[in-house]
Order: C-alpha cells, then structure tokens, then sequence
C-alpha cells in the first residue's frame, strides 16, 4: 500500500496538476528512506506527464578556466584557494565554435559557455556575442551562456547576439548563502535571476546539494526556485575539491541526493530539471535509477574542471531507459 504523504503528492500533482506546496515538500523530505523508491517513481511519473520522454543532453564549455576572484568554498576555480586548476586566458572566437563543433557532433542540443568571474568585462561579452551569433548560423544548437553576475544591458547584448537561455545558480538558500560565498551576496543573484527573466531570456538556476546545508536549507531552496520558475534547474551534488574549503565535506548520500531530485520535479513540475556535477561520483551504480527520479535533462561529458563518464555509456543508458534524446 502507498504511503499516505506519497498519495497526497500524486491527488495533487498529477490529478489536480498543481505544484507541491511547502507542507506537502515538508512531509517528503522526511519519508522513511524505505519509502524513497516510490516517491522516485511518483517523481518519474509526473516528469513524463508534464514533460514527455524527452531528454535534454547539454554540454557545457569552459571558456576561461580558473583565475575566478570569488570565493565560492566549492569552486577550484577561485584564485584565492590553491588548487589543481591552472588559470587560463579565455579562449578565442575559434575556441567557442570548436566547442559548438564537439558538442553537435556528440548529439548534444544544448551547449552552456561557462566562464569562472563574478561579471563580465567589456571585452569578455563582446567575445562571448561573436561567437554566439557564429555559432547560431553555423549549428542547431541551443545556446546557453553562465557569466556571473549581468546588469540590463550586457542581458540585452547577450539577447541581441541570440543566447537563448541564462544560467545563474542560487546555489543554497538565502540562509546558508553566506557559508558558501562572502565576496557577493545572495541578493545579487537573485537580482540577476530576475532580469534575466524580464529581458524574456529562459533561465537556468539551481544549485548545489551536500554542502553542509540542513534539511530546512533544501526545502527554502526550493522554495525560492518555485518563487523564481526557472525554465531550467540544473541538480549539483558537491564533488569536493582537493584545496577549496569545502575539499574535506564528504559525498551526499545517494538516496537523499535522488529524494532532493524527486522533490524538485513535485516542486517544479513543468521544469527542465537536469543532472549536472557530482553525478557519477554521487551515484555511482544508480545511475539508472537517477534518470528515473524525476530528471528531465543530464549533462553530458566533462563538468569544467572534472570529468564525467564517457558519452557512449550515458547515451546506451537513455536508450535503455527509453528515453528520446531532443535535437
């Protein structure tokens, strides 16, 4: 027999098809682990009904690594931690359409450019325009970009040069914010999220689970993604880094990284939500059973400054699944 919390979630989801409320999100996050498996496959169920079998397959590209002047604990990028990562200057215009290249060629529909500030200068975003308008003529690839933090203008730039959508994480909640970064704060980023929204750019904001948040930090999280409704959230799980604060945090648990995926397709039904870094290293063995808690999406490959497995095993895993892999 169904858990009672679990039948409440499918009355509301699936037959009134509204989103998960904070009651409702507060019994989930603290079902018995025994039963986990079901509220994954509530979770499977409502992805299919409100987004269908499509799976969206993204990469993403590095395009300045390291050298960032954030202080991100989770991030090997800052320069202000000592890291493997050796900084590098950004790439070319040629760079960008090599990556656009490579991500067409793996069967990705979406490439995400990445570059590690806590905003652009004049010169990055005007590079960063060339190559996207480069790149919208020359393949049919949805083109993310994830810049730090944008004012109204740079968006309009990025708008006008043809980015379809802005990535730009919340991270945590507004609470444990400030245990992740002190060098800008949450308002900031809520602030970017919101003008990405209104210069009618898609928006892409999630964040990152096992950073020593509690409980109450994941359900606010949630929250204020349901306040936003990005068209994308993208689920990290911490993959610690040898010399960032964070290095020494171990690896969230693999059930409660998949019931925080689960609760993030009943809070955002309608959502893109993808898998992102940490998944491999998080999952290990579950891999198909994560594709089947709710996720819409995955990334495909290398994560900036760590590697993922390799394309053919994920692409063999959602034709498995059944899943149909969108151009």
């Amino acid at each position: 027999m169904s858990h009672p919390t679990i039948e409440r979630a499918r009355e509301r989801v699936l037959h009134q098809r509204l989103a998960a409320d904070r009651g409702l999100l507060e019994s989930l996050v603290t079902l018995p682990a025994q039963d986990v498996p079901e509220l994954l496959a509530l979770a499977d169920e409502v992805r299919e009904a409100y987004c269908g079998n499509g799976m969206n397959v993204e990469v993403l590209y590095n395009a300045k690594k390291g050298g960032c002047s954030e202080d991100c604990n989770f991030c090997s990028q800052s320069a202000r931690f000592a890291t493997d990562v050796d900084a590098e200057p950004l790439s070319s215009v040629e760079g960008f359409l090599e990556a656009a290249r490579d991500a067409h060629a793996r069967g990705a529909g979406e490439l995400c450019i990445v570059v590690a500030v806590r905003g652009p200068s004049t010169k990055l975003l005007e590079r960063v325009c060339s190559a996207v308008k480069l790149i919208k003529q020359q393949y049919p690839l949805h083109v993310a970009v994830s810049l730090g933090i944008l004012r109204e203008d740079q968006l309009r730039q990025l708008l006008e040069a043809g980015v379809d959508k802005v990535n730009h994480n919340l991270e945590t909640s507004r609470r444990y914010f400030p245990s992740v970064c002190t060098t800008h704060s949450y308002e900031e980023r809520w602030q970017t999220c919101m003008l990405v929204k209104s210069m009618g750019l898609e928006l892409c904001c999630g964040g990152i689970i096992g950073m020593g948040e509690t409980v109450e930090d994941r359900l606010e999280f949630l929250a204020s993604l349901q306040e936003l409704q990005p068209d994308e959230v993208p689920v990290n799980f911490l993959n610690p880094r040898p010399g960032t604060p964070f290095g020494d945090r171990s690896l969230v648990d693999p059930t409660e990284a998949l019931r925080f995926v689960a609760m993030a397709r009943l809070a955002l039904p309608s959502a893109l939500i993808r898998f992102a870094g940490g998944r491999e290293v998080t999952l290990q063995g579950l891999q198909d059973l994560g594709m089947r808690s709710g996720a819409s999406g995955l990334v495909l490959g290398n994560y900036l400054t760590t590697s993922g497995r390799q394309d053919d095993d994920d692409f063999a895993m959602l034709d498995r699944l059944g899943f149909e892999v969108l151009a």
